[in-house]
């Protein structure tokens, strides 16, 4: 396909409904039997790949629902014949903000790979690209494609030019498929887009390039139009009801806004009608919230806080019983950001940042109490800093006691024989994987409590969830509704709430 042509440009779709869509507006709680009954639709579609997992939703899944995920992969895998599927991956770590064993990150990749993912993505928001090339190395070993990403983050080292280096270094990659471009706070501003993504089509060669934008400041579905424009040919979209907000932008408003410039989506919209109204039923049975547009906001750009982590913040503050202090949490992040050498803020970076601004706020003394996750960062294992760390900060951190532990300290690097002789010597690989990485109590309870449903409690009628909102939402004194053998009365009780 001919770059920068323009008109009639076929542009393929990837489905972010099943993984990042339900990530981030759904706290990943997204469980298979959820999917199951739209599978055939979704397949229907004709994305060219389909992401549905990554390792902190295999967490969610032990931990919260006490379901095996490899078994629910697995269900999955069998409703989508034929389909590409993607799982995701940071380049040195699996589940939580820590490091994980070479070891285990290899396992974790070959292992999924057996089960039917055939495409990864892999991130770092350090951009340590040799040690994404290495994963990258074991994914192709394994059978599957990688797609290394690149981590867009607004600061005063974070210049085109920086990014098309690591581009440029990605691409030539060997064995790599394609190169995403990931925003993942939505912070892309449009004058830069104009000129920073023709930047990035440049440097990636003839290697495609997916464009992974959130539309956290309702920016993304603008910068796709931009995109395009400028030779990209891959768009990550999700179903409308699991899209926009901290999400991706809609996969059928994208199709559509496409036809008017003039380019072609690669997909089928037939079926995205009923896909997005069987997971708005979900997300009403299960008190979700669905995806929904919202307005620029200078201060979530400045932040660059995930959809996420704002959530996560906020909930934080309300335990240690101080909700009216998140401005102040707000405004520090920003402050922490530039003092540990302005890391881009997507995991685990927006948490390592995010918990230590709120960390500074609500013990009222900046870094008297610095995470071990933080530390670890700080003493420079997990990457190069894109630029230096506050030198009153690194002397606060690793001038401690528990910080001149970690200068020191070397990751641990198990062999798999090793974890296996710890947890179990006949454990299956599968196991062994959620055994290193979740809690042993909660990885007992997923085994204990049987086969993953398939038939979950039956998705909310259209009437179900009209009667919903109309009880959550009334303000009236007096509301009747009938329809058939339904009839409800609403009566708001004098001087009170409802």
């Amino acid at each position: 396909m001919e770059r920068g042509t323009g008109r009639m440009t076929r542009i393929e779709f990837v489905d972010q409904t099943l993984r990042d869509g339900q990530q981030s507006l759904w706290g990943m709680r997204m469980r298979a039997g959820h999917a199951l009954p739209v599978l055939d639709l979704v397949n229907r579609v004709g994305y060219s790949v389909i992401d549905v997992t990554g390792s902190s939703m295999f967490e969610v899944q032990v931990r919260h629902w006490h379901e095996n995920p490899w078994e629910g992969l697995d269900l999955i895998r069998e409703q989508l014949p034929g389909a590409t599927l993607r799982a995701g991956t940071r380049s040195n770590g699996a589940v939580g903000m820590g490091l994980t064993p070479y070891s285990v990150m290899d396992l974790w990749v070959t292992t999924l790979a057996k089960h039917g993912i055939n495409s990864f993505w892999i991130f770092d928001c350090l951009h340590d690209t040799d040690q994404m090339g290495r994963l990258a190395q074991t994914v192709i070993s394994a059978g599957a494609t990688p797609s290394p990403q690149v981590m867009f983050g607004t600061s005063p080292v974070h210049t085109d030019e920086y990014f098309a280096d690591v581009v440029s270094r990605l691409a030539a990659v060997p064995g790599v498929a394609s190169v995403l471009l990931g925003d993942e706070a939505g912070v892309l501003d449009v004058r830069r887009a104009e000129h920073f993504l023709p930047a990035m089509v440049a440097a990636a060669g003839d290697v495609p390039l997916e464009m992974h934008f959130h539309n956290t400041t309702g920016l993304a579905s603008v910068n796709h139009l931009i995109g395009v424009e400028a030779g990209i040919s891959i768009l990550h979209t999700a179903a409308e009801s699991l899209a926009n907000g901290p999400s991706m932008p809609s996969a059928n408003v994208t199709a559509d806004n496409l036809k008017r410039r003039g380019f072609q989506p690669a997909i089928d919209v037939g079926p995205l009608a009923e896909i997005s109204d069987h997971f708005a039923r979900v997300a009403v049975n299960e008190g979700h919230p669905v995806g929904a547009p919202r307005e620029y906001s200078v201060a979530v750009a400045d932040q660059q806080l995930p959809g996420g982590m704002t959530g996560t913040l906020r909930n934080q503050l309300q335990q240690y019983g101080m909700p009216e202090r998140m401005g102040e949490v707000l405004e520090e992040v920003t402050r922490v950001r530039a003092e540990m050498g302005w890391p881009i803020m997507a995991t685990p970076f927006s948490q390592l940042v995010g918990i230590q601004a709120l960390l500074n706020v609500v013990t009222g003394e900046r870094y008297s109490m610095i995470p071990d996750e933080n530390l670890i960062y700080l003493a420079g294992h997990m990457g190069k800093t894109p630029a230096p760390v506050d030198p009153e900060v690194l002397d606060k951190a690793l001038g401690s006691g528990r910080g001149k532990e970690f200068v020191s300290w070397t990751p641990p690097q198990p062999t798999i024989a090793e974890l296996r002789h710890e947890h179990g010597d006949t454990l299956s690989d599968e196991e062994l994987i959620l055994r290193v990485l979740i809690p042993g109590p909660d990885v007992d309870k997923t085994y204990a409590s049987g086969p993953v449903a398939r038939d979950l409690p039956q998705a909310a009628t259209p009437e179900a969830v009209f009667l919903r909102r109309l009880v959550r939402e009334t303000r009236a004194a007096y509301a009747s509704y009938s329809h058939g053998h339904t009839h409800l009365e609403l009566r708001r009780h004098p001087g009170g709430e409802g």
